[in-house]
């Protein structure tokens, strides 16, 4: 027991019975703890009426006696200080601000038993813990304020999924993209220091235009052929963070590219339950794509570090026909990098210099007049209305079926066998979604009137895609001493293998 606790038991010795008040409140909206002042003076004025001396007062604010987890760390406190004979009485407003879950309750009677405790409440009065009929009512109101937490998750479970359901914001987080605010504020109380400020209201139906181009470039970026390491090195040069403030990590950036919400999509408890009311970032099947490419097993990416040169790992390897991706090293006295085979073939090739030469002539290629042929067909065979109709219906019938598993009419298999089947149907549907939205890397540079600075203009990310999709270029042996332009360069031993023509 403290010092202070001590030397107030010793004044209450004088004559007085010693009572302790708790006081909870499970949720303070505000964090103001006025519900938690009110228990107090009426668990005060219930002491004074009967000449109680208040030795220690508990309290616990904003913590729920039900939800499992909760830790009430002033209760804790309470029980063993009245172990240790602080009080022989206990009062509170009600008999639901102590307790809530039945094994709290049995450990809250054998306390009172051995030590001889009394418990006295605003509300519910007398509760004499040492008589048979005195537990059998405290158990009776625990299971009633019991009946009553459980009502009340259900109904707010309920309301959350009638939002949903409505399409409308359910609260939490701001969700990257969205949130401008509306002019108006609300007063909120910092709860380490309370002290009162304004926080604006922000409209979560409306796009924050920046953020909204966020979403907008990475999901380009990705049906571009791009990279979720590339979106988030973006995020974080052009200065973006989440809405915690913090720095993208590789996993958030993934997850913002595959919300349902950004195509307008709500979505309940992980399932998809309809057209949300606000505005959307990327049309749907863009996001479909992106959610196809992103969750397909076979996806294979860079291991390493973030590349920082244009053809580490896709240049290859022509010593010997090896075939290796070049990977960027120091060589020459550490003076400068260069492409070498991890394989361990001796010589290397100026990274720089490479690069160059073959930025020159992928420039080069797409600014001749026949450039167009190179792009890729769209896909004017596929139906997107028609498949997003076809995977609404895949979807509803997967609810379906769970809803009759659920009632009981039909069994385990019949149930697995349903959904199974309409799995595979869907990833069929998404992958000719991905196919109809998934954008040519080289749209954009083809046509482009001045296709040199279109190729600056894009990042890392965007120029390996298009050397993916364009070209492979493998470094051979170069040829010893000075080449006929003069220069020691050879041009020769860099070898262009073309995808799409030549």
């Amino acid at each position: 027991m403290s010092p202070t606790l001590r030397s107030a038991v010793d004044v209450a010795a004088g004559g007085k019975t010693r009572a302790v008040i708790y006081c909870r409140i499970s949720q303070d909206r505000t964090g103001a703890g006025l519900g938690v002042d009110r228990q107090r003076e009426d668990c005060e004025a219930l002491a004074q009426r009967n000449g109680w001396q208040v030795v220690e007062v508990y309290v616990d604010n904003d913590v729920s006696a039900f939800r499992k987890g909760s830790k009430r760390k002033d209760y804790a406190r309470m029980l063993g200080d009245l172990e240790d004979g602080i009080a022989t009485i206990v009062i509170a407003w009600h008999t639901d601000r102590l307790h809530r879950s039945p094994v709290e309750l049995e450990g809250y009677i054998d306390v009172c038993e051995r030590r001889g405790v009394s418990t006295h409440t605003v509300q519910a009065g007398e509760l004499d813990l040492a008589t048979p009929s005195g537990r059998m009512t405290a158990r009776i109101l625990g299971a009633v304020a019991r009946q009553e937490s459980e009502h009340k998750g259900e109904r707010v479970a309920r309301a959350r999924r009638q939002k949903a359901m409505a399409g409308e914001w359910t609260g939490g987080i701001r969700p990257f993209g969205w949130g401008v605010p509306t002019g108006e504020t609300r007063t909120k109380v910092n709860r380490e220091t309370g002290e009162e400020y304004d926080e604006p209201v922000l409209d979560m139906s409306k796009a924050v235009p920046e953020e909204k181009q966020a979403i907008a470039y990475g999901t380009d970026l990705i049906l571009a052929g791009g990279s979720v390491r590339g979106y988030r090195k973006w995020l974080i040069d052009k200065g973006f963070v989440t809405t915690l403030g913090n720095e993208f990590s590789h996993t958030e950036a993934r997850d913002i590219l595959l919300r349902p919400r950004n195509a307008g999509i709500a979505v309940y408890r992980g399932e998809e339950v309809g057209r949300g009311q606000w505005e959307e970032l990327v049309p749907e099947p863009k996001f479909r794509a992106v959610v196809a490419i992103l969750t397909d097993p076979s996806r294979t990416t860079t291991p390493g570090a973030t590349p920082k040169w244009l053809g580490s790992l896709l240049y290859r390897c022509g010593r010997n026909e090896c075939g290796h991706g070049m990977t960027v090293t120091q060589s020459g006295g550490r003076n400068y990098p260069s492409y070498k085979c991890p394989t361990g073939h001796g010589g290397g090739r100026r990274a720089e210099k490479v690069d160059e030469y073959v930025e020159d002539v992928i420039v080069e290629r797409l600014s001749r007049d026949d450039a167009h042929d190179l792009l890729l067909p769209g896909p004017d065979d596929i139906d997107v209305a028609g498949l997003q109709a076809e995977s609404e219906q895949v979807r509803r019938r997967m609810t379906d079926l769970a809803a009759l598993f659920g009632s009981g009419q039909i069994d385990m298999v019949q149930f697995t066998e349903g959904t199974d089947t309409a799995r595979k149907q869907l990833e069929g549907v998404t992958r000719q979604l991905a196919r109809a939205a998934t954008q040519d890397p080289l749209v954009g540079l083809v046509g482009a009137p001045d296709v040199r600075k279109a190729w600056r203009a894009l990042d890392l990310d965007r120029k390996r895609a298009v050397l993916r999709s364009l070209v492979e270029v493998t470094l051979r042996t170069p040829r010893p001493g000075r080449m006929p332009d003069g220069g020691y360069f050879d041009y020769e031993a860099v070898v262009f293998g073309w995808k799409r023509g030549g």
